[in-house]
Formats: structure tokens, C-alpha cells, sequence
């Protein structure tokens, strides 16, 4: 469903910048537009699109696995410590929810030829049909709901946050290491 932006007028985040104009003049409150509706837009992106993971029997975090079991290409395999690094899960999250994911046929555990300590979460025959039907709709989705702007404007203010973002690391680069972000596919 394509719908265009209902509202452009102030909103509860336009409030709360012009209380603190109100109360604190010499404070610059503009960053609470910025940081305000980030958050806010996270929330309603991540209720639309658990709505949708739950429906196939999946987690934001099962999601986020298989879709960088499947990205990763043939043979769509990865240790615990790869799928870690680069996804939102500590090595133990993952060992958790791969655990979950094996008794729900979407990957098996697979040990390396060549070194027998090594084992690889590998994706099923089922999980690579359930992610591939999943991500279809996942991107669909964003696509509607992103369905107010045009291309170039998605693309803008796509460089625009990864500048905010560089710019959050360059204050404090621990910011870098801290939550890890999940690539949402």
C-alpha cells in the first residue's frame, strides 16, 4: 500500500524542541528534531516489520541471520564468530539462536573438512526458500513505507545518516563497538 505522508505539520517532537526554546532560549534544541524522530522512526519501522518476521515464524534476530547466511553466498555458510561479527548478536546470542533455528529446519550445523573444530551454521534448503520469500516482502515493505519520498530523496537522506553516523563515531569512537546494528537484511 503506497500512501503519502498524512502530516507535515508540528508534531510531538516539533513540541518538545519549542518547550525548551520556550524555557532554555540559549540552548540549540535542534538535534532533538534529528535524535527525537530517529527513535521514533525505529519504533514504528520495527513494529511494521516484526508484524512481518512473525508471521513466517521468525525474530528480528533469526531474520538478520538468515538473511546474512543468504547474502553471503554459496555455500551460505558461516562460523558463530562471523555471523557475530557481522550481525547484532554476541557470539553467545547466536549460539542461542542458532540452537533454535536447527530445531526449526532453517540451518544446520555443518563441521569443516579441514579442521574439525571449525563449525559453520549453514542454511537449509527451507531456510534459503523461507528468507528468500522473506526479504521480498521486507524490502517491499520499506519500499512502502518509504513511499513519501522519491528515489533521490531516499538516497539523500541515506549519505545523510551515514554522515551522522561517521560523526557520532569521530565524538566517540566507542560508539563504533558498542550495540552492534543489525543490518535490517
Amino acid at each position: 500500500m503506497t500512501t503519502e505522508p498524512q502530516n507535515t505539520d508540528a508534531d510531538a517532537v516539533d513540541a518538545i524542541i519549542e518547550d525548551w526554546r520556550r524555557e532554555r532560549p540559549e540552548l540549540d534544541a535542534r538535534t532533538i528534531g534529528v535524535f527525537g524522530r530517529l527513535q521514533s522512526l525505529v519504533a514504528r519501522q520495527r513494529a511494521v516489520q516484526d508484524a512481518n518476521y512473525e508471521e513466517h515464524g521468525l525474530t528480528l534476530a533469526s531474520f538478520d541471520v538468515l538473511a546474512n547466511l543468504r547474502r553471503s553466498g554459496p555455500p551460505h555458510r558461516k562460523t558463530a564468530g562471523e555471523l557475530a561479527s557481522s550481525s547484532m548478536l554476541t557470539t553467545g546470542g547466536i549460539t542461542f539462536r542458532l540452537d533454535r533455528m536447527e530445531e526449526q529446519n532453517l540451518i544446520e550445523r555443518v563441521r569443516s573438512k579441514e579442521d574439525r573444530r571449525v563449525v559453520y551454521a549453514q542454511i537449509t534448503e527451507h531456510g534459503k526458500k523461507l528468507i528468500d520469500e522473506v526479504i521480498s516482502k521486507h524490502l517491499e515493505t520499506q519500499r512502502n513505507m518509504l513511499s513519501g519520498l522519491s528515489a533521490e530523496e531516499i538516497e539523500q537522506l541515506a549519505l545523510l545518516l551515514k554522515k551522522a553516523e561517521a560523526s557520532i563515531v569521530a565524538y566517540d569512537p566507542k560508539a563504533s563497538s558498542q550495540d552492534k546494528i543489525a543490518s535490517n537484511a
